[in-house]
């Protein structure tokens, strides 16, 4: 084989074998943080898709986990700890962990699933988000559009639609617009709350009732376990922006793919540990969108959900 050949065969194969990431010893231990508003499961199957790129816990890559615990103040001294901890990457789930993990550090490299990144400030560009910040773009203008369709299948009476939103979360402006916009050409009067603490979420569901709405619309970074006990008791159907809200038992949602979430999150892990700047990666958005009920929680509050929803959902939970 010439010298030339040999060379170029050794690089080949260099840069495709799994092992070695840009000179960095086999052995080493990859430190992933994650920064979460509430529970994992928004992230979807994360830990399996990072496994299908060879990153095992225990292995090569540990895992921290901090959760605000629906607590929005103690985000950013969580951000704090993981940056102090010396974090290889920040996974930063839903908007107000995003802006408490940009706000902790300008070096580390942040890989975000948030609402309307440019619209809050996170970013700059889609294309060039510029910074120590990429990740998915989550919650688009066509899943609150879809979400709102589904209110007169479900709900022919319905005439005036609650939104529920976290003043904590910088999404909340984009995400009322966007429901009003989608509200207008469907006939829907909005009644948008805001909620500034988890003490608001009983007098809001209260003055939704009080006003005639016959739907609420929760934005997913407000706790989950509280927005499912007043929606079930006062009866109201309910639906999010979060498929892991209606699995804890809202109604239903229209929302980004679980799984492709889960390994676009993954594949910017492995190509910033590979030597990718954050900078140089483009954000995303969703290309699949999954509609998933709770049959569960629509005969509890005594909904019938016609079969012509339910042959479109992608999931039904019984």
């Amino acid at each position: 084989m010439r010298r030339r050949e040999f060379v170029a065969a050794v690089v080949g194969a260099t840069a495709i074998r799994p092992a070695t990431v840009f000179g960095q010893p086999r052995d080493r231990i990859w430190r992933i943080g994650i920064l979460l508003v509430g529970g994992l499961e928004p992230l979807g199957p994360f830990r399996e898709a990072l496994g299908e790129l060879g990153y095992l816990e225990g292995k090569n890559i540990r895992i921290d986990i901090r959760s605000g615990q629906g607590q929005d103040e103690r985000l950013p001294s969580l951000a704090s700890d993981l940056v102090r901890d010396g974090v290889d990457v920040m996974i930063a789930v839903q908007t107000p962990a995003a802006h408490a993990a940009k706000n902790a550090t300008r070096t580390v490299p942040i890989v975000v699933m948030a609402g309307d990144p440019i619209g809050t400030g996170l970013i700059r560009s889609l294309a060039r988000p510029e910074g120590n910040i990429t990740g998915m773009s989550v919650t688009a203008a066509e899943a609150v559009a879809k979400s709102l369709e589904l209110i007169p299948e479900i709900i022919p009476e319905a005439r005036r639609v609650g939104v529920l939103g976290n003043a904590d979360d910088l999404f909340m402006k984009p995400f009322f617009d966007q429901i009003q916009q989608g509200a207008s050409g469907l006939g829907l009067e909005v009644r948008e709350v805001v909620i500034r603490s988890n003490d608001d979420l009983d007098s809001a569901f209260e003055t939704l009732i009080r006003d005639g709405a016959k739907a609420v619309i929760v934005q997913g970074s407000l706790p989950v376990k509280k927005t499912v006990d007043l929606a079930l008791k006062h009866r109201l159907p309910s639906l999010s922006t979060q498929k892991s809200a209606v699995q804890a038992g809202l109604l239903m949602s229209y929302s980004a793919s679980f799984s492709e979430r889960a390994r676009v999150l993954a594949r910017y892990v492995d190509q910033i540990f590979k030597g990718a700047k954050p900078a140089d990666l483009p954000v995303q958005q969703p290309s699949k969108y999954e509609l998933v009920i709770n049959m569960k929680t629509a005969k509890t509050i005594g909904l019938t959900v016609s079969p012509m929803v339910l042959a479109r959902a992608d999931e039904v939970l019984e």
